[in-house]
């Protein structure tokens, strides 16, 4: 039982590991991870905001062509607008006033479902 194992460092390999700085991240990984980060928002704000948009359009046009009142379609549109102005936002790096106004035009759009 002599044998050295992989595991067990020889007293050179101790002492250079002893000598050895610690790992310091650098200012420009954590630069990156922040510009990865903000990249990720603005398009989920400006893809969730033009998807908002389109199905807001959809359904105006869908209730528009049916009997509903006319306050039905004109709440999906107005919602529509506003995450039209959501995405706008979202990707000029706006991200938190974005998210409000999906919120906002979301519950637009719900309030006309009300009126049908």
């Amino acid at each position: 039982m002599s044998g050295r194992t992989d595991s067990v460092a020889g007293p050179a390999e101790a002492e250079e590991a002893e000598r050895a700085e610690p790992v310091i991240r650098h200012e420009d990984d954590v630069d990156a991870e922040f510009h990865d980060e903000a990249r990720r928002a603005r398009w989920l704000a400006t893809g969730t905001g033009a998807l908002l948009t389109l199905a807001g359009v959809a359904a105006a046009l869908l209730r528009l062509t049916g009997p509903a009142p006319a306050l039905v379609p004109a709440a999906y549109a107005t919602g529509a607008a506003v995450c039209a102005a959501a995405a706008l936002l979202g990707a000029r790096g706006r991200t938190r006033r974005a998210l409000w106004l999906l919120i906002a035009g979301t519950m637009v759009m719900a309030l006309g479902d009300q009126f049908d």
